[in-house]
């Protein structure tokens, strides 16, 4: 059967297990015939299409080797857990280079890693903003947790009065006394 590719009169044949692909009565591609879908070979990808694929886990340290230790740093840890599903995160860091230059994205993500949020979404966020080479972020040792830290008796201390506090507990005694909770 005639069919158009690129420009191309082909002709297909197609059994239960492969599909042959022929130009002017020559052979020039098998494919396997797959019951799920279609399956393309690398090789049938345009150079630009098939970057993805060639850029895994171990690329993506390579290239952050040549950006520097924090960049490395926030690649690492993207990578660390689910490295798989966090890929396309650590692509885009890497590709903020070509935008930013390396210099920038190094300070974006030693800015990233010293907020705790070590993301494609902060570093990206840092480098529109301009801000990563603005000051550090002021922290505390106890990073601000101490301000919430009352304890059961004084957490609703400052809503009650103490006479209204004894006015609670007396009526509170007279509902046990008479059997109602």
């Amino acid at each position: 059967m005639p069919w158009k590719l690129i420009g191309k009169d082909v002709d297909i044949r197609s059994t239960t297990a492969m599909v042959h692909i022929f130009y002017d009565g020559e052979l020039v591609k098998i494919h396997a015939a797959l019951e799920q879908g279609k399956r393309t070979g690398k090789n049938d990808y345009r150079p630009e299409k098939i970057a993805f694929h060639m850029r895994t886990p171990v690329w993506c340290r390579t290239q952050t080797a040549e950006v520097g230790g924090a960049c490395s740093e926030v690649i690492g840890q993207l990578l660390e857990v689910n490295a798989l599903y966090r890929l396309r995160a650590a692509q885009g860091i890497i590709g903020l280079r070509k935008k930013y230059g390396e210099t920038r994205l190094e300070a974006a993500c030693a800015k990233s890693l010293v907020v705790g949020d070590p993301s494609y979404r902060t570093v990206k966020g840092i480098l529109i903003a301009g801000t990563e080479t603005g000051p550090e972020p002021e922290t505390s040792a106890d990073a601000g947790i101490a301000a919430f830290l009352h304890g059961p008796k004084r957490l609703f201390a400052t809503a009650a009065t103490p006479a209204a506090a004894e006015d609670h507990h007396d009526d509170q005694g007279r509902r046990e006394g008479e059997g109602v909770a």
